[in-house]
């Protein structure tokens, strides 16, 4: 233990400081780039003072180069600019708003309505956004102060918001599940057709819970008192708002899933339909216009700039040994196949706690996926998994991001404390969604195997 320990000091030492810098608060993908070349120079130092030969020195440090360049040369990554375009566009429609104001009046005479309905419009802005943030905040603001207005349990009015909210991490199109088939080399058509499933399963468990809620509790989750009964208006109302969205995720997902388009295609497809609806609707001037593409373009260099801290930092991992470290470990396990993947689960769940899911998926992916391969495990059903477990530590407490994403802009009265009563049982949700999907792997290879065939 002892000699392993100092074979692979350095790619240790290399790892926890970049936990430990994270934690000050230093900018991530500084932090990598820099401490990439701050472990050359110690490897340079050391190799010339001791007696070690990790060989990392400049000429190694150069091949970063080549891999930066494959990354800005790779044409599916093309994908996520359109997708977080078609996202921003989406939010600046307004079509969320619409769709809270007649669900709402669809399920008003059902006992936890209100909530339902959040969870329907939490799905169809996954599907059409992808983007956590930006789902959290639209829903927080949109959803929590009717909830409130309507006596319902602020702890519930939490919970249902927040979890629906980080939907968007797994529901395609999501722009993780593209960064991570690229990272490990896998279809992103794919991935988008594994989650499906799993995405639809949490939302379905967030409405069994909300619905049995609501009729347990009946105080926590009232009738509005000036609920309309449903009619033919509501109805066609209701049709009104959804058919444009869900026309558009068609028209994205379809085309990847019957193999007419790419991912990068269907992208550029979602980003023109998205404008073409806001034009439609009203709701884009210039200077919306304007907001979209600064938006997209300051979210979209974010990413990239964590790509080539990444790079250099998983370059200078690699060379000092952390894969090896990294795939010693895993195969010293005494666990078979399952024991080894439940593992690698729990961990990302913990990271997921400290480190965001591009840092996770950009530096700790792609050391997981040769371990995985090599054991023979379904990749596809692995990253999905690994999807809905980084979703699972992002709701939960004390420091899931999605927690302190609604924090920022919930109304007054509302305490951290009943965000995180509120999401409890939303965890335990997603834990039984993530045994679920473990157990039965199915619901994630069955559509990819049923539109390529075996």
């Amino acid at each position: 233990m002892i000699e392993l320990v100092t074979e692979y000091f350095l790619a240790i030492a290399l790892f926890f400081s970049f936990i430990t810098l994270i934690f000050y608060g230093f900018p991530v993908a500084w932090t990598m780039g820099g401490l990439g070349v701050i472990f050359i120079i110690i490897s340079m130092l050391s190799d010339s003072l001791f007696d070690t030969f990790y060989g990392v020195d400049w000429g190694f440090a150069s091949m970063v180069v080549y891999r930066l360049y494959g990354v800005m040369a790779n044409w599916v990554l093309v994908a996520l600019p359109m997708f977080i375009f078609m996202g921003i566009m989406m939010d600046k429609s307004g079509i969320a708003e619409d769709l809270m104001t007649d669900l709402s009046k669809l399920f008003g005479k059902t006992r936890g309505g209100l909530a339902i309905s959040i969870v329907f419009i939490g799905v169809l802005l996954a599907a059409s956004t992808g983007i956590i943030g930006a789902a959290v905040v639209l829903l927080t603001i949109l959803g929590i102060p009717l909830m409130l207005k309507n006596n319902y349990n602020p702890d519930l009015a939490c919970g249902v918001v927040c979890a629906t909210g980080t939907l968007g991490i797994l529901i395609p199109p999501s722009i993780m599940l593209v960064i991570m088939g690229d990272q490990v080399r896998i279809s992103v058509g794919d991935l988008f057709m594994g989650a499906v499933f799993p995405g639809l399963l949490l939302g379905l468990l967030y409405t069994i819970y909300i619905f049995v809620y609501a009729y347990l509790k009946p105080k926590a989750a009232p009738l509005p008192k000036d609920a309309e009964p449903v009619n033919m208006i509501i109805i066609f109302r209701v049709l009104k708002s959804i058919i444009p969205p869900a026309l558009l995720i068609f028209a994205v997902l379809g085309s990847i899933f019957m193999g007419i388009a790419t991912p990068t295609e269907a992208s550029g497809v979602g980003a023109l339909g998205a404008s073409l609806l806001a034009i439609i609707r009203g709701r884009l001037s210039f200077s919306d216009l304007k907001h979209v593409i600064r938006k997209t373009t300051h979210t979209t260099a974010y990413i990239f700039a964590l790509f080539v801290g990444a790079t250099m930092f998983a370059l200078v991992l690699r060379g000092l040994g952390g894969d090896e470290l990294i795939e010693g470990a895993l195969n010293a396990l005494p666990f078979g196949t399952n024991g080894v993947v439940i593992f690698v689960l729990i961990v990302a769940f913990i990271l997921g706690f400290f480190l965001d899911w591009i840092e996770i998926t950009l530096i700790i992916l792609p050391f997981l996926a040769p371990v995985m391969m090599n054991l023979g495990v379904d990749m596809v059903w692995f990253i999905v998994m690994f999807a809905v477990v980084l979703q699972t530590s992002f709701i939960t407490p004390p420091v899931g991001f999605a927690l302190f994403y609604m924090k920022g802009v919930a109304p007054q009265g509302i305490t951290i404390t009943n965000i995180y009563r509120g999401i409890i049982p939303f965890v335990i949700l997603q834990v039984i969604a993530v045994i679920i999907v473990f157990n039965f792997p199915e619901i994630v290879t069955w559509l990819p195997k049923a539109a390529y065939g075996p």
